[in-house]
């Protein structure tokens, strides 16, 4: 008989089967099974095997598939990605193990025959959390396993913490004496990882100064993703891209309830914009440990979080799920809340400077850490002496050293995007070495989410002119910017500003771009291009070019018209001037001249329906 529940899974022959001894090689003298229901337990199983039966050669490992869940989709490619050997559920019910490992409580484990101790795993911090339950209609407090295995004697509940043996026997008075004090495993991984946090943000392509703000969603409905779908998009509209990078860690029970597909569809504009969309089994703890701010909710990512001392925001939490009286409900009642309402800048940047000014705060929560984690750096130990105990086995005669192992890089699940067209924000300020502009960038795939109370949207007139305002200064400006190279023509047909991806070989290569440029897009007021060993040329249409000495890349052209724009709205000459954009700083030398053949500035553009571009006549050359 086949298991057809997940692909054809034929029963093993060997390590276990009917007459095992006529192929194993290994002189193995235990046999462990490890219960797989669904991603979440399974990566938490497979984090410290590993390390428990490190250079072991008398225990053989199968993993039991238990396809039961209504989370078990991509359960099976998990455990074959890593190599190790599956069983059909079915075969499981005929077999005799020494032990059963789990990091699930919901599998049918009371298997009539067995006598097998099991020893079930957390796959969060603590037992904080109120779920569903599979067999029936109401809700039960995750990670205690059912009455009819408690009774039998045979669960041992690992624990984190002392606290949680007497929650558990209050909650549930069959676990009582049935509880073994481990520790928390994940947690000394992330403590281990502590001291690569520059590799991490480099790994994810967050350098400099740039802040990583780091969104972390469990499932269900009341979680961040489930209230705000649209918080991730909205975040990298508001926060300039370099300035700020945006990562997203979800609970693997999204992807395994609504596939990557359509996850993938839901967050189309924000991955076209740069989001780091973090793969649910595999690099969360280092993105942890390389973010700036954590904005979570009531999963166990935000409170492994809060145990690192890490500014934190909640942008969703359900009390009806947190347990009263643990730790995760009393960090919904310390932590300030995201106001999804209200701009998201303030919120982040206030978040930021109180982590800086406010330590105390940081403390605190490492404190509530503390109270559902002992201290780090034992939890590989005690679980391999609790394994061989359980197994009644001695540990090896020289057993290997336990590691330390730290997490591995973080590797976002999705190619990063070229952006290629941005909404550019100009401040202009004189300076006594002459004018500065301040540079800031927001990708244009995500220009749809920007909140409506940005001052810089609201208050453009239907002119695209930004009136003068109590919020906002006549020196501050707004554009679209687009590379030639950008694919979504709408973006490209309003743009204010086009940018030459490439740069061009000689200057009249660079003129005839430029007229091209001007012909082709009626709407667009500057065409910037770089030009081999000679800087960059920002075109306006009356026959004026600024030269401009910055780097000849895409980014020098995107910035010398930055400039130009900037300079020209606010009626200042165009000469020297300093800058800034995100981190960097430079200064440069205008210098205009006049391009033959220019076409009329009576023909330029109306304004664009981004609501950025100015009308011609504002450029039209001052006297």
């Amino acid at each position: 008989m086949l298991d057809t529940s997940h692909g054809l899974i034929p029963p093993l022959r060997v390590p276990v089967g009917a007459d095992p001894e006529r192929w194993r090689t290994l002189p193995t003298e235990r046999t462990v099974v490890v219960i797989a229901r669904t991603v979440t337990s399974t990566v938490r199983v497979l984090d410290v095997l590993g390390p428990v039966f490190r250079d072991e050669s008398r225990v053989d490992l199968v993993f039991a598939f238990d396809p039961s869940s209504a989370f078990n989709d991509g359960v099976h490619d998990l455990i074959r990605s890593v190599g190790a050997r599956v069983l059909p559920w079915h075969q499981y019910r005929d077999l005799s193990p020494d032990l059963v490992i789990t990091a699930t409580e919901n599998a049918d484990l009371a298997v009539e025959g067995h006598t097998a101790p099991v020893l079930v795993l957390p796959h969060g911090v603590g037992f904080h959390k109120v779920v569903p339950d599979s067999r029936s209609d109401q809700d039960r407090l995750a990670g205690v396993v059912p009455d009819a295995l408690l009774r039998s004697g045979r669960a041992w509940l690992a624990v984190s913490h002392p606290d949680q043996a007497e929650q558990l026997a209050a909650a549930h008075p069959l676990t009582r004496d049935r509880t073994l004090l481990i520790g928390d495993p994940c947690h000394d991984t992330l403590v281990n990882g502590v001291g690569l946090r520059a590799a991490y943000r480099e790994a994810l392509g967050v350098t400099g100064n740039r802040r990583l703000i780091v969104l972390s969603s469990t499932w269900r409905d009341r979680s961040l993703l489930g209230r705000n779908p649209a918080l991730p998009a909205r975040l990298l509209a508001e926060l300039p891209m370099d300035d700020y990078a945006v990562a997203l860690v979800t609970h693997p029970n999204i992807v395994s309830a609504h596939g990557v597909y359509q996850l993938r569809s839901l967050l189309a504009s924000p991955l076209s914009a740069g989001l780091l969309r973090i793969p649910p089994t595999d690099g969360w703890q280092a993105a942890l440990i390389a973010g700036d701010l954590l904005i979570g909710d009531h999963g166990s990512v935000t409170f492994y979080g809060a145990a690192l001392g890490k500014p934190l925001l909640l942008g969703a939490f359900s009390e009806d799920e947190a347990v009263p009286g643990t730790p995760m409900a009393e960090l919904g009642k310390q932590v300030p809340r995201l106001e999804p309402g209200a701009p998201l800048r303030p919120q982040v940047e206030r978040a930021l400077t109180d982590s800086v000014h406010g330590p105390a705060d940081s403390e605190s929560l490492s404190r509530l850490g503390a109270k559902a984690l002992i201290a780090p750096g034992h939890a590989l130990r005690r679980l391999r002496t609790a394994v061989y105990g359980l197994l009644r086995l001695d540990l090896p005669e020289r057993p290997s050293p336990l590691p330390r192992f730290a997490p591995e890089d973080p590797c976002p699940a999705d190619p990063r995007p070229d952006i290629t067209a941005v909404h550019v924000t100009t401040g202009v300020r004189d300076t006594p070495v002459g004018p500065q502009v301040a540079i800031s960038r927001t990708p244009a795939a995500v220009g749809h989410f920007a909140d409506p109370g940005d001052p810089e949207i609201t208050n453009a007139t239907e002119d695209g002119f930004p009136s003068v305002g109590p919020s906002l200064s006549a020196d501050t400006f707004r554009h679209l910017s687009c590379s030639d190279l950008e694919r979504d023509r709408a973006l490209t047909e309003n743009a204010s500003v086009l940018v030459r991806d490439a740069v061009a070989g000689s200057i009249a290569a660079a003129d005839r771009w430029i007229a091209d440029v001007f012909s082709r897009y009626p709407g667009c007021l500057l065409a910037s291009t770089s030009v081999a060993d000679g800087g960059c040329r920002v075109a306006l249409r009356d026959g004026r070019t600024v030269m401009a000495p910055l780097s000849a890349d895409r980014h020098g052209a995107m910035v010398a018209a930055a400039l130009v724009y900037a300079l020209l709205r606010s009626g200042r000459p165009l000469e020297a001037v300093t800058f800034t954009l995100g981190d960097r700083a430079g200064a440069t030398v205008l210098r205009v001249v006049h391009r033959d053949g220019a076409e009329d500035l009576g023909s330029a553009a109306q304004p664009d329906t981004y609501g950025t571009a100015p009308v011609a006549e504002e450029f039209a050359e001052r006297p």
